[in-house]
């Protein structure tokens, strides 16, 4: 997830903005001119794009698809329930790390930990947590603001399928809504295999909030109720029903 996380770095800079805060503009120009070993890692602020919007960012357009190839890899990081925190990869392929005698390995979990680390608590190899699946899904938002729908991404990797950044903010969302939601069969993924929670009326319509999720099932694991930051669900199912009801709307008229 780390090599995730520069997606987050992103910004998009409404044309009317700078004209309301010429001090930040004018010191913007400075950083730009005098710091050029600095500017030349963020993305090209003289190159307007689309509705005449700057962009901020860490990653603009060849080093975003790159790191999107393996985030949209179902292989790697992408799970039918959002973005594993591990690569997938390392399920065959863990990373070891000897030093001092003593041998450290890093290898794919999906769930809970099998490490004694941090008292056991070492769950960010492979699970899916809402937080960072959250910020991934509002970066994608963003680079589509100033790239548009011209600008496509295979997604899954190799799977023949572009789509504009927002679609595929889009569909993370839908991956995520998806631990929550009844498959075809009536089961929810959240409740893993917990008969009686997907079955029994008096239970199966009560959903945990859990911490994290199993990063090939979507099955709950952690705290049961962490209802803080899992409950950023609640704020991507509005978005898709207004975008839905926004689309009927259009396809009305």
């Amino acid at each position: 997830m780390v090599g995730l996380i520069p997606l987050f770095a992103v910004a998009t800079v409404e044309p009317d903005l700078l004209g309301m805060l010429p001090d930040f503009h004018r010191r913007l120009r400075w950083f730009l001119k005098n710091r050029p070993d600095l500017a030349s890692l963020v993305s090209r602020w003289d190159d307007m794009g689309m509705g005449e919007r700057r962009l901020l960012a860490l990653l603009r357009g060849h080093r975003m698809k790159r790191v999107l190839s393996c985030m949209l890899d179902e292989s790697e990081f992408l799970s039918p329930y959002g973005i594993r925190a591990l690569s997938r990869y390392h399920a065959g392929h863990p990373y070891v790390f000897d030093t001092d005698g003593g041998r450290y390995v890093v290898e794919y979990q999906p769930g809970e930990s099998n490490s004694g680390l941090f008292g056991g608590n070492s769950n960010w190899r492979g699970p899916i947590w809402f937080p960072v699946n959250y910020l991934i899904i509002e970066s994608l938002q963003q680079f589509h603001h100033y790239y548009g729908d011209d600008f496509k991404v295979e997604c899954p990797t190799g799977s023949g399928r572009y789509l504009t950044l927002d679609e595929i903010a889009d569909e993370l969302s839908q991956r995520l809504m998806d631990i929550f939601v009844r498959d075809r069969y009536g089961r929810r993924a959240v409740f893993g295999e917990e008969a009686t929670f997907q079955r029994d009326p008096h239970w199966r319509d009560y959903v945990p909030f859990h911490e994290y999720f199993h990063g090939d099932s979507g099955k709950g694991i952690g705290a049961s109720h962490q209802t803080g930051w899992t409950g950023l669900i609640a704020k991507l199912i509005q978005q898709q029903g207004e975008k839905r009801l926004y689309n009927v709307g259009e396809e009305g008229t």
